[in-house]
């Protein structure tokens, strides 16, 4: 049609607006412009917001911000010849501070109304876990304040970080381990493109249909249920019975994203793996769908884009990162690489791959 367009009319200026990327391919084959929807997209400078900074602070006022916290106005960046800078936060970003006397000397913090306050559950230990490196304390923080103060966690980071396995032990501490009526359950949810549009045709009940894309979550449930590394998997009936449990008593709902979509959830922990197979729809459907006291947790790897017609800039993971940032009731927490927790295998092939 664009082709017979720009031939009988002699149109100069037509352009073709798709997310099909090889329609556009295409279209480039026969001379014509093709664009993606640029309404959906996020910028570079978007997808550069890692959730947290570093900062200096004065030796002197380290007291201060213990007790009390210490007014962003009081910490300094240096630019690449040292000279100070102003420091520029967004609300509920988490703070490296580093003492102006010495480097080695830091502090963890999050930036609350104009103030940077040290992290309040740092020495927590959801379900005996404990962190094991920065972005784990900045993610804890996140996921362990109430719903109340805290109703949206968008954490990015590549396979390995414990961005799964560390929502679900924060969720079993405060439903099971140690229930504060809190939140009433857990519900997971793993949005797959193809899956989300057949479910109706595939045999079984919901349960049965979306248990292939619930084993990653088992996987972790087996590590967390099971943390002493020399011992797991000894008894493998034992660890099973304990999984099934959780999900008789309905302690942990795994559902399909389809179904999540229409409902309003209230006191619930939700959360959502692979949210960048989402599309900005999607997410804004499930975000808008929480009720009173439900916090939602999004978890994924913009890099790692299974669904068609989805890039790294207009996947619903990134677009509620984007759109979220400076937000009261939003934290964000992206996980580097040198933060990935897996096997010396996996680390040594993520340098090397």
């Amino acid at each position: 049609m664009c082709k017979g367009l720009k031939e009988e009319q002699n149109i100069d200026t037509l352009i073709l607006v798709t997310k099909d990327i090889v329609m556009r391919l295409k279209a480039q084959l026969l001379a014509i412009t093709a664009e993606d929807f640029s309404t959906e997209q996020i910028s570079e400078l978007d997808q550069e917001y890692t959730g947290r900074t570093e900062a200096y602070i004065q030796d002197k006022y380290i007291k201060d911000f213990k007790k009390q916290g210490i007014s962003i106005k009081k910490l300094y960046c240096c630019d690449a010849d040292g000279n100070r800078t102003e420091l520029h936060t967004f609300e509920n970003e988490f703070v490296l501070l580093k003492s102006d006397i010495g480097t080695k000397k830091t502090l963890l913090g999050k930036v609350r109304h104009g103030k940077v306050l040290p992290l309040e559950y740092k020495k927590k230990k959801p379900y005996d876990i404990s962190p094991k490196n920065m972005g784990q304390y900045f993610l804890q923080e996140a996921l362990m304040a109430p719903a109340s103060e805290i109703p949206l966690v968008i954490v990015q980071g590549m396979a390995g970080t414990a961005k799964t396995f560390y929502s679900l032990a924060v969720g079993l501490e405060k439903v099971y381990n140690n229930p504060t009526g809190e939140y009433r359950r857990i519900i997971v949810c793993r949005p797959n493109a193809q899956f989300d549009d057949d479910i109706g045709f595939l045999p079984g009940t919901e349960q049965e249909k979306i248990a292939p894309l619930m084993r990653p979550i088992i996987d972790n449930l087996e590590q967390i249920l099971d943390s002493d590394d020399e011992k797991r998997y000894e008894d493998d009936a034992q660890l099973s019975d304990k999984i099934q449990e959780i999900f008789e008593r309905e302690i942990i709902q795994t559902e399909a994203l389809t179904y999540i979509r229409g409902r309003s959830i209230a006191k619930t922990y939700l959360i959502i793996d692979e949210a960048q197979n989402m599309t900005p729809n999607q997410v804004k459907s499930i975000i808008t769908r929480a009720g009173k006291d439900t916090k939602i947790i999004l978890l994924g790897d913009p890099h790692q884009i299974d669904r068609p017609f989805l890039d790294e800039k207009t996947n619903g993971l990134s677009y509620a990162a984007k759109y979220m940032k400076d937000s009261p009731y939003c934290c964000q927490i992206m996980l580097s690489a040198d933060e990935c927790e897996r096997s010396v295998l996996a680390m040594d092939a993520i340098n090397r791959l």
